[in-house]
C-alpha cells in the first residue's frame, strides 16, 4: 500500500497522544494516587489536547505539502509534455532535411545518368555510323571480287583449252616415238634409269675410293706438318724438381745455433712448415726435405730470414714463417700473372691467377705443371691459327687443362672432374670446359679445339726427360701417407718427412687427450699398414701441444 503524506500525519499524531498518556501516566505514579483521581483526569486532558492540537497542526502542514507536490507533479507533466512537442518538431524538421537532401543527392545521380546514357548513346551512333561504312565498303570489294573471279574463271577456261591442246600433240607426238623405239613410255624411262643407276655406280665408287686414299695421305701429312711445325716452334726447357733444397750457410756454427737448446728451434721450424731439416757434416750446407715445393719454398725463406737475422729463437722462427708464407703466396700470384701474360691470354679471374700460380709447385711426373700447361697453351695456339680455328680460345682451354691439379690431395675427385668445376664456377666458355673435360679422353671429343689441347697435351708430355715415372710415384706415396693421417678426427696437419720413413702428425689438443693419443697413433699405423705397401718402416709420430700467450701491460 502506498505511504501518502496524509497517512504520516496520522501515524504522528496516535504516536504523540501515547506518548502524552505515558507521560501523564507516569507522572500520576509519581505523584502517587494522594492528590486524588481528578487531578490526574485534567492532567490526563490536558495533555491529550495539546497532542491533538499538535496532531492537526501535523495534518494540516502535511495536506500542504502534499498540495505542492501535487503542484510540482502537474508543472513537471507540462514541462514534459512541452519537451515531447519539441522534440518531435525537431525530428520532424531533420526528416524533411533528410528528404531533401536525399531528393537532391537523387536528382544529380539522375542528372550523371542521363548525361552517361547521353554520351552512350552518341558513341553507339558513331559506332553504327562506322559499322554502316564498313558494310558499304565490304559490299563495293565483294563486288569487286565478284568481277575479278568472273575473269579468272573466263582466263581459266582458256588455258584449259589450251593445256587439253598440248596434251593431245604431246600424246600424238610420244605415239610417233613408241612406233619409232619399239618401247612403251615406261620401258624406256625404266631402261634410261637402269642405264643411269649402272654408270653412277660405278664413277661413285671409284671417286670414293679415290677419294678417301687421298684423304688419308693428306691428313696422315697434314697432321704431322703441324705437330713438327708447333714443336719446332716451341721453345721450352725440361725441369726436373727434385724433393730437397740446399741452403748455404756462413759458417758451421749456425747449425748449432738452428738446432738450439735440445733441439726447441730446429723442431719449432719443422713443426711450423712441416719439412724434414737435415743438418749433417755437409760443411756450409743445410738440406729441407719434403716432397711438397710449398713447404719447402716457405721453409727456405724462412730459413734464409733467420740465417741473415742473427736471432734464432721460436718466437722469432714463428714470425719467419709467417712472413714466408705472405711471400710465397705473393709469388704464387705473380707466377699466375706471368703466365697468362706469357701465353696471352685474357680475362682470367683473380682467383684462377692463384691457382694457375699453385701450379709452378706441382709436378707431373717430376714435370713442373705450370711450365707444362704454357706449353700446352703456346702448342694449342700454333696448331689452331694453322687449323683455322680461333688461337686465343685454344690457348686458354690449353692454359686451363690442367688447373684442377692445383688442388691439394685432401678434396676428392680427379683433376679433370676438379678443373671442370673450377671453370664452370668462374663462368668459362663451353668450349674451354670440354676441350678441359675431353683433354684425357675421359668424354668424347666434339670440338676442333679440344682436339688440339689433348695432341699438344700428350706432345708436351711426350717430349724426351720431361717426365719421369719413379719420382711420381714416389710423390704419390708420401701423399697418400698424409692423407691417410688427415682423415681421422681431431688431426690439424700432418707432413711426411725422412722420404716418407716418418709422419709427424699435430693434433688438436682440445679435442683428443693425451690418453687418445696412443690409441690413435696405433689406428693410424694399422691403416698405414693395410693401405699402403712400403719399403722398412713407418714412424707415426704424434705432437699434441698446448699454448697459452698473454701479454702484460
Amino acid at each position: 500500500m502506498p505511504t501518502t503524506p496524509l497517512f504520516v500525519a496520522v501515524i504522528i499524531g496516535v504516536v504523540a497522544i501515547a506518548a502524552g498518556l505515558l507521560i501523564g501516566n507516569f507522572v500520576f505514579r509519581k505523584k502517587g494516587f494522594a492528590e486524588g483521581e481528578q487531578h490526574r483526569k485534567e492532567f490526563a486532558e490536558a495533555h491529550i489536547k495539546s497532542a491533538e492540537i499538535e496532531a492537526e497542526r501535523i495534518v494540516a502542514e502535511a495536506k500542504e505539502k502534499i498540495k505542492e507536490g501535487e503542484t510540482k507533479v502537474a508543472e513537471a507533466r507540462e514541462k514534459a509534455k512541452a519537451l515531447e512537442k519539441a522534440a518531435l518538431v525537431e525530428a520532424k524538421d531533420e526528416i524533411f532535411k533528410l528528404r531533401a537532401d536525399t531528393d537532391r543527392e537523387i536528382a544529380k545521380q539522375r542528372q550523371e545518368v542521363d548525361r552517361d546514357l547521353k554520351e552512350r548513346r552518341a558513341e553507339l551512333n558513331k559506332s553504327e555510323r562506322r559499322l554502316q561504312q564498313k558494310e558499304e565498303n565490304l559490299d563495293r570489294k565483294t563486288d569487286k571480287f565478284e568481277k575479278m573471279e568472273e575473269q579468272i574463271v573466263a582466263k581459266n577456261q582458256t588455258a584449259q583449252t589450251k593445256l587439253d591442246e598440248a596434251e593431245r600433240l604431246r600424246q600424238s607426238q610420244m605415239d610417233v616415238l613408241e612406233r619409232i623405239s619399239g618401247f612403251t613410255q615406261e620401258q624406256a624411262k625404266e631402261q634410261l634409269l637402269q642405264q643411269l643407276d649402272t654408270t653412277l655406280e660405278h664413277e661413285k665408287a671409284l671417286k670414293i675410293s679415290s677419294f678417301e686414299t687421298r684423304l688419308k695421305d693428306e691428313c696422315d701429312d697434314r697432321a704431322r706438318w703441324q705437330i713438327a711445325l708447333a714443336v719446332s716452334r716451341l721453345s721450352s726447357e725440361t725441369v726436373s724438381e727434385l724433393a730437397v733444397s740446399v741452403i748455404a750457410i756462413p759458417s758451421d756454427e749456425l747449425k748449432g745455433r738452428i738446432i738450439g737448446r735440445e733441439g726447441r728451434n730446429i723442431r719449432t721450424l719443422e713443426q711450423l712448415t712441416g719439412v724434414d731439416l737435415i743438418i749433417d757434416d755437409t760443411p756450409e750446407a743445410i738440406t729441407i726435405s719434403s716432397h711438397d715445393r710449398v713447404r719447402r719454398e716457405v721453409a727456405r725463406i724462412a730459413l734464409e730470414t733467420l740465417i741473415q737475422d742473427g736471432r734464432i729463437h721460436p718466437a722469432k722462427i714463428e714470425e719467419s714463417v709467417e712472413r714466408a708464407q705472405r711471400e710465397v703466396m705473393r709469388r704464387i700470384k705473380q707466377m699466375g700473372e706471368n703466365a697468362v701474360l706469357d701465353t696471352n691470354v685474357g680475362g682470367i679471374n683473380s682467383e684462377l691467377l692463384i691457382l694457375l700460380g699453385r701450379l709452378h709447385y706441382r709436378t707431373s711426373y717430376s714435370q713442373n705443371v705450370l711450365q707444362h700447361s704454357i706449353e700446352v697453351a703456346h702448342l694449342s695456339g700454333i696448331m689452331a691459327a694453322e687449323l683455322g680455328v680461333d688461337p686465343v680460345v685454344a690457348r686458354r682451354a690449353g692454359l686451363l687443362h690442367d688447373i684442377g691439379k692445383a688442388f691439394s690431395q685432401e678434396i676428392e675427385g680427379s683433376h679433370v672432374q676438379l678443373g671442370v668445376e673450377v671453370c664452370k664456377k668462374f663462368k668459362e666458355s663451353t668450349e674451354v670446359i670440354h676441350a678441359i673435360e675431353a683433354h684425357h679422353g675421359d668424354v668424347e671429343v666434339k670440338t676442333v679445339t679440344a682436339a688440339i689441347v689433348q695432341a699438344a697435351d700428350a706432345i708436351s708430355a711426350a717430349r724426351p726427360g720431361a717426365r719421369n715415372e719413379n719420382y711420381e710415384s714416389y710423390i704419390k706415396r708420401l701423399q697418400k701417407l698424409e692423407e691417410i693421417c688427415t682423415s681421422y678426427d681431431g688431426v690439424d696437419k700432418s707432413y711426411a718427412i725422412q722420404a716418407g720413413r716418418e709422419v709427424r702428425i699435430m693434433i688438436k689438443p682440445d679435442q683428443i687427450s693425451d690418453d687418445a693419443m696412443v690409441i690413435l697413433a696405433r689406428d693410424i699405423a694399422n691403416k698405414i699398414e693395410i693401405e699402403m705397401e712400403y719399403p722398412g718402416q713407418i714412424k707415426v709420430h704424434l705432437i699434441r701441444e698446448s699454448r697459452v700467450t698473454d701479454y702484460a701491460r
